[in-house]
C-alpha cells in the first residue's frame, strides 16, 4: 500500500480545509498546538482519518481474511494476506494512524467539550472513541488504554475485556449527560442532531455488548437497549467524497483510480464469495444468483463470475490459461460510502439477541429483515429468494446468521466479517484445499470443486496458524511494541490465539 500515508494525509487536510480553517496539526512545526483548535476543526479530522484506515487497510485485509477477496492475476502486493499471514510492519502505519491521529485528537475534543459543558459533542467524540477502540481490539487483542496519551512512552497493555469494559461504560456514562441540541462539525451527521448521535451511540453499545457477550454476562444491559429500540434507522457511513485527488473514498482511491496514480490494482473477489452467491449445478448451469452480486462485483471481460484462489496470484508462467481479465473486481466508485454500522449488521444482532433467548419468531423476523436491509443498501432485487435460499434455523442460528452476515457484510464492511467469522464460527471449513481448486504446478483451476457457503484453507498457508483456522489477531505492530518494554512478549502462537470474545 505504497500510497497509504499520501491518502491519509490528504485527508486530513481535507478534513480541516473543510472547516474553511487550514492547519495541519499534525505535519506543520508552527501550527498552533491542539488547545488552540476547536473541535469544530479537530472532528472532522479525527473522523477522516478514521475512515482514511477502517474505509481502505482494514477493508481489504479483512476482505483477504474473510475469502471476499484474493489476489488478483500477477501481482503480489498481497499475497500474504492472501496466505492469512499479517506481520508487525504491515498494520504499523494504520495502527499509528488510529492511534495518534483518531484516538488522540478524539481525546482533546473529549476534553474540551466537557470542560466547555458541551456534552453534545462529547457524546459524539465518546462513541468514535468506543468505535476505534473495539477495531483495535478485535485486531490485537491488547493494546494501551488505561496509560494511553498519557506522556508515558511505555504505557502498559490492557487486555482486552478491560478497553471494553472501559469503552463502554464510558459511553454509557456520556449517553447519562444533559445534552444540547447539537453537536460539533462532523461528516457523519452533517445535520449536527445529537439524537442521531444518541443512535448511533446505542448502535456502538449494541455492538460492544453482542461481541462481548459469550465471555461477559451483559444479559440486563442488553435487555434495557434493545428494549429502548432507539438505533439507527439507515445505515451510518461517510459519503462525503468527491472525484478529486485526495478526495475520493480511500478503497477506491488505493485501488482503482488509476487516472489519479492508483498501481496497485490487487483485489479481486474469491471463490467463496463468488460460487456461494452464484451456485451451479454439476453440469455447470447456473441455479442461483444472489441479486447483490452485481452490487458487490464486476462481472468479468466475459460478462461471467469467476473467483480467484486464496494463496496464489495465478502464475505468468507461460501456458496459464488465465489473465486480469477473467477475474471479478470489486465494485468500487470514488463516491462509494465507507460504513461505520449498516442496519443490516443492527439487525443480524438483533436476531442473535432474540435467537440466545429462544424467541424463534422474533430471531426469524429480525433475520429477515437484515437481509432485506442489506439488499436495500446495496440497491438490489431479490431478498426473497436469498431468505429462501438460505432461510433461518433456530437450531442452527448461529451459522444461519454467520453465513448470511459473511454474505452482506462482502460489499459493505469486509473487516466486520472477519471479525464475526471468528466471533460465531461460521462460515466454517470445508473438506477442500486451495490446491484442489488451482493446482500451482499445473495450472489447472478446478473451481466446481468447492462448496457454497464454506471456508478452505489457502494455498501455502501460513505456517504458524495451519490448516482449517482463520488468522485470529494481529501480531502487535511495530508502531506500538518496538519502544515499548511494556509490550507483552509473543512467538508463532501469536497467529492463532482468540482475542477475548472469539468463539464465544
Amino acid at each position: 500500500m505504497k500510497k497509504f500515508f499520501a491518502i491519509t494525509t490528504i485527508l486530513l487536510s481535507l478534513a480541516l480545509t473543510a472547516c474553511n480553517n487550514y492547519m495541519d496539526i499534525n505535519y506543520d512545526p508552527n501550527s498552533p498546538s491542539e488547545d488552540a483548535i476547536s473541535t469544530d476543526i479537530l472532528f472532522p479530522a479525527a473522523e477522516m482519518n478514521l475512515a482514511g484506515s477502517y474505509g481502505d487497510f482494514l477493508r481489504i485485509v479483512g476482505g483477504y481474511y474473510a475469502q471476499h477477496y484474493s489476489q488478483t492475476f500477477g501481482t503480489s502486493n498481497y499475497i500474504d494476506y492472501s496466505r492469512f499471514i499479517m506481520s508487525a510492519t504491515r498494520s504499523s502505519g494504520s495502527y499509528a494512524q488510529l492511534n495518534a491521529r483518531v484516538l488522540n485528537t478524539l481525546k482533546s475534543v473529549r476534553t474540551k467539550a466537557v470542560a466547555g459543558g458541551d456534552y453534545a459533542t462529547n457524546l459524539a467524540a465518546t462513541a468514535l472513541w468506543a468505535y476505534t477502540y473495539q477495531i483495535l481490539v478485535d485486531c490485537y487483542g491488547e493494546l494501551p488504554y488505561t496509560e494511553a496519551f498519557s506522556g508515558n512512552p511505555t504505557p502498559k497493555y490492557d487486555n482486552g475485556a478491560d478497553i471494553y469494559a472501559g469503552v463502554i461504560k464510558e459511553l454509557e456514562e456520556a449517553l447519562e449527560q444533559p445534552l444540547n441540541s447539537q453537536t460539533c462539525t462532523n461528516f457523519l451527521f452533517p445535520s449536527r442532531d445529537v439524537a442521531e448521535w444518541e443512535q448511533f451511540a446505542n448502535a456502538v453499545l449494541l455492538k460492544l455488548y453482542m461481541r462481548e457477550s459469550g465471555a461477559v454476562d451483559v444479559q440486563a444491559k442488553l435487555d434495557a437497549l434493545v428494549a429502548e429500540d432507539n438505533f439507527p434507522a439507515s445505515d451510518v457511513a461517510y459519503t462525503n467524497w468527491t472525484n478529486e485527488a485526495g478526495h475520493m473514498s480511500p478503497f477506491y482511491a488505493e485501488e482503482f483510480a488509476t487516472n489519479w496514480g492508483s498501481t496497485q490494482q490487487n483485489v479481486i473477489g474469491n471463490i467463496a464469495i463468488i460460487r456461494t452467491m452464484q451456485q451451479r449445478d454439476a453440469l455447470g448451469e447456473i441455479t442461483y444468483t444472489d441479486g447483490r452480486l452485481e452490487k458487490f462485483f464486476s462481472p468479468n471481460a466475459a460478462g461471467n463470475y469467476t473467483g480467484g484462489v486464496s494463496g496464489t496470484n495465478f502464475s505468468t508462467a507461460e501456458g496459464d490459461p488465465k489473465s486480469s481479465t477473467y477475474w471479478n473486481r470489486p465494485v468500487a466508485s470514488y463516491n462509494m460510502p465507507v460504513y461505520i454500522i449498516t442496519r443490516s449488521e443492527i439487525e443480524f444482532f438483533l436476531a442473535e439477541y432474540y435467537a440466545k433467548k429462544n424467541n424463534a419468531a422474533q430471531a426469524q423476523a429480525h433475520y429477515e429483515a437484515a437481509v432485506r436491509a442489506s439488499f436495500a443498501s446495496a440497491g438490489a432485487a431479490g431478498a426473497d429468494e436469498a431468505i429462501a435460499q438460505w432461510p433461518y434455523d433456530q437450531a442452527k442460528y448461529k451459522q444461519t446468521i454467520g453465513l448470511a452476515k459473511w454474505i452482506a457484510l462482502a460489499g459493505t464492511n469486509n473487516f466486520e466479517a472477519w471479525c464475526e467469522m471468528r466471533r460465531l464460527g461460521y462460515p466454517t471449513f470445508g473438506s477442500i484445499d486451495g490446491s484442489q481448486l488451482f493446482s500451482e504446478s499445473s495450472h489447472t483451476y478446478t473451481p466446481d470443486a468447492y462448496v457454497p457457503g464454506t471456508l478452505y484453507t489457502p494455498i501455502q498457508v501460513n505456517g504458524n496458524l495451519g490448516n482449517n483456522t482463520v488468522l485470529q489477531r494481529f501480531p502487535y505492530a511495530e508502531s506500538s511494541s518496538t519502544r515499548n518494554s511494556n509490550a507483552p512478549k509473543q512467538d508463532e502462537t501469536v497467529y492463532k490465539t482468540p482475542v477475548f470474545w472469539a468463539g464465544k
